[in-house]
């Protein structure tokens, strides 16, 4: 796809550099998010904007289009971002993993254990996410670039109709939406489930039907699309993927700047990122009180019982790395990665709890 995108987009990179040379460095960014407005997405891009305009003195504007007004999924979103009609957009690793296959290693169970862990290796500088940038870029040579990576949504957990899940055993037999996507329908065969591809408009009715009896989810999705009344009552909090989002913006766009504003849109990145980490934290409170309330079933399994997960899941591991185009690379980045954040975290506790 991009072999055909990049001439097209070098030549409008020349006109628009002249234009811009005119224009005296003033720069307007079109984001999009196909998304709304309770949604991280939309957090993290009113922190952007409101960074990159003031702290450019206003030699930068950001203009914010949620939903699918600038375009419907992240093929078509992608398309835009490579030949520059779309500044900057973020995707899940699904909604982009037939062009960037690799960055479906965010997706990979159990690799990294908790909120501070996932967030020290998505931080921008890490050998993660400087292997990932790279092969983005190249892969779409040179057109895209990966900006950072935040969260949309906290920690996908199992969740089904049927009965509480304490450990792998008691997944068998349930059939347990996934999307399209090899990789997640890989793990739930893993574990001993039935993978079925529903679309999620569909997973609804499919729930209340019983076409299928358990999904892949977080709080908040599950009860912003109110699943407990089609009878989604068990959640079991193993937290086996961190919802990672990742922003991409053209390159031709973010190079055509001075080096100055260049860095304020680094930084705007930054700060969206934090949020993105931050609002999933605020807005699960009070989704895990409504489950509750609502007579919803919330486990947390044992050390010992999400070992027993991590362990029945260690196949998808092999079979992405075989699998998957640049499979290899990206899984010894990220888990080399997350051992040095463990390391440091392990060095912090040493120091505040002695």
């Amino acid at each position: 796809m991009f072999k055909g995108l990049i001439k097209a987009s070098l030549t409008a990179a020349l006109l628009a550099g002249n234009a811009m040379a005119v224009a005296a460095q003033d720069f307007t960014i079109r984001a999009t998010a196909n998304s709304n407005e309770n949604d991280e997405d939309y957090d993290g891009l009113v922190v952007f904007k409101n960074h990159v305009e003031a702290a450019s003195n206003g030699a930068i504007a950001v203009e914010m289009f949620i939903g699918t007004q600038l375009c419907a999924n992240g093929t078509e979103c992608m398309q835009g971002v490579a030949d520059g009609t779309i500044d900057v957009y973020v995707s899940t690793s699904g909604g982009t993993a037939g062009l960037f296959p690799f960055v479906q290693v965010l997706d990979l169970p159990y690799l990294m254990a908790d909120d501070r862990v996932a967030e020290g290796a998505l931080a921008n500088g890490s050998q993660f996410i400087t292997t990932m940038q790279q092969m983005v870029a190249d892969t779409s040579g040179g057109a895209i670039r990966l900006m950072t990576v935040g969260n949309t949504g906290g920690w996908r957990n199992f969740a089904n109709t049927q009965r509480r899940v304490q450990g792998p055993g008691d997944l068998a037999g349930l059939k347990i939406r996934t999307v399209v996507a090899d990789l997640p329908q890989e793990l739930v065969k893993a574990l001993g489930a039935s993978p079925t591809p529903i679309s999620w408009p569909e997973l609804f009715t499919s729930l209340q039907t019983g076409v299928v009896e358990g999904s892949k989810n977080g709080i908040t999705d599950i009860m912003n699309m109110k699943f407990p009344e089609a009878g989604l009552q068990y959640v079991t909090l193993d937290g086996h993927a961190y919802m990672g989002a990742l922003w991409f913006m053209n390159n031709d766009k973010f190079m055509s700047m001075s080096p100055e504003l260049r860095r304020v849109v680094v930084d705007g990145f930054y700060q969206l990122q934090q949020a993105t980490f931050a609002s999933p934290k605020r807005k699960s409170i009070q989704a895990y009180e409504d489950f509750v309330a609502g007579g919803g079933d919330l486990y947390v399994p044992t050390p010992d019982e999400k070992a027993a997960f991590k362990e029945a899941a260690a196949p998808v591991y092999d079979w992405f790395k075989a699998n998957i185009e640049g499979g290899e690379q990206i899984f010894d980045a990220l888990t080399a990665t997350v051992a040095e954040v463990e390391a440091d975290i392990a060095a912090v506790y040493e120091g505040d709890l002695n």
